[in-house]
């Protein structure tokens, strides 16, 4: 009888007693929403990034819809972004009625690709979202000579430092970050903007709360607003695990450079691109590009069926149903995004992963059968080419 192994799960957040004792003092204090938990996680996060101020709000998502706004995004523009990222980079420039216009990435560093940017610009465009992609710094220096306002999606990369040393998040630009379970650090749900103009961060706390000012009553809204507040209990969270962080992002790295050691002699697997320019990763996930030709569905079955999770990751926006029908995309518009998404996998990757995880992780890659027809193939080819 075949006994399946204990599964390795894509993602595991980092949780304990601090976290619990944090969440009953919220409750046991009876303020459960706008209490002074809030304030304080703001704060704590922006010092700790450098940042002028922060805004905690519900979601990445939620974030990112107001930074837009708050940079003036509104009925008819269109904001340039990239195809390779989660679906809500996109969808927050059509919830102000404004139209996400693609531009393709860079093979190595899978971020927005400043000179495809410069050519996706028309008189229409408004701003720039560049996505800081599995936790690597986008090229905010070459999208800055556009001379557009930037809104940064920084959802997956807590911890990322630019090229000049500037924490990303830290630019004064808005920069969003989500802490959904399987990110750096967790709220269980929620987000939060970054800034440098106090002016921005009066409006977004504001419309994150249905358009009140801080010196209304409760039933007067001077604004257009909406409900993206993030509780107590959320922001509670939050402070524990920033006091946590640093060990965290360690134990990434370390996951990450076990990775490294254990997948380096698989041939033509592409590995997230190290450190470079000065620029430092906040590692996130750990994503691979399978070689060409290998079946990616056979190779994420092969994992499964071994107790390994995995995921494809990410697939190209332009692509999905929604963005086809609606604007009319085709395959072929952005060939880097498509051969990347088309070929990428994400793996198991959390602090606490262990080198025995890793290693069983890295054998299962190896011998996928995808993996093998591709080995296979590939020496086949060589063999002809040396006997012809």
């Amino acid at each position: 009888m075949n006994v399946v192994p204990d599964v390795i799960p894509v993602a595991q957040p980092v949780l304990g007693p601090e976290e619990e004792a944090a969440v009953v003092e919220v409750l046991r204090s009876g303020y459960l929403s706008l209490g002074p938990r809030v304030p304080a996680f703001e704060e704590a996060f922006a010092g700790r990034l450098g940042a002028t101020c922060a805004s905690a709000v519900s979601s990445g998502t939620a974030g990112l819809h107001l930074a837009l706004r708050a940079v003036g995004v509104t009925d008819g523009d269109e904001v340039v972004t990239s195809p390779f990222s989660f679906v809500a980079s996109a969808n927050v420039a059509l919830f102000e009625r404004a139209r996400p216009v693609f531009a393709d990435i860079d093979p190595v560093t899978l971020t927005l690709d400043p000179d495809a940017a410069a050519a996706a610009i028309t008189e229409r465009t408004t701003a720039i979202l560049p996505v800081h992609i599995f936790g690597w710094p986008a090229d905010l220096a070459g999208l800055r000579r556009h001379g557009l306002p930037l809104v940064e999606d920084a959802c997956e990369a807590l911890g990322a430092v630019h090229p000049d040393g500037t924490p990303v998040g830290a630019t004064g630009d808005p920069a969003v970050f989500a802490f959904y379970a399987n990110k750096q650090m967790t709220t269980g749900e929620g987000g939060l903007v970054t800034m440098g103009d106090p002016d921005m961060k009066v409006r977004i706390d504001s419309e994150r709360n249905q358009g009140r000012a801080p010196d209304m009553d409760w039933l007067d809204h001077d604004r257009l607003g909406f409900n993206y507040r993030l509780s107590d209990i959320a922001c509670a969270i939050g402070l524990a695990q920033l006091d946590r962080l640093d060990d965290m992002l360690a134990g990434r790295a370390r996951v990450a450079a076990a990775y490294r050691q254990a997948l380096a002699g698989i041939e033509g697997l592409t590995l997230p691109c190290e450190d470079h320019g000065g620029a430092k990763r906040g590692w996130f996930v750990f994503v691979v590009q399978l070689p060409h030709g290998v079946d990616r569905d056979a190779t994420i079955r092969a994992l499964r069926e071994r107790g390994i999770q995995s995921k494809p990751y990410l697939p190209a926006i332009h692509l999905m149903s929604f963005y086809r029908e609606r604007f009319g995309h085709r395959e072929g518009e952005f060939p880097v995004c498509e051969d990347v998404a088309a070929r990428s996998v994400a793996l198991p990757f959390f602090p606490r992963m262990t080198e025995g995880q890793v290693a069983r992780v890295g054998g299962g890659v190896a011998r996928s059968p995808g993996r093998m027809r591709a080995c296979r193939a590939s020496r086949s080819r060589r063999t002809l080419s040396s006997s012809s």
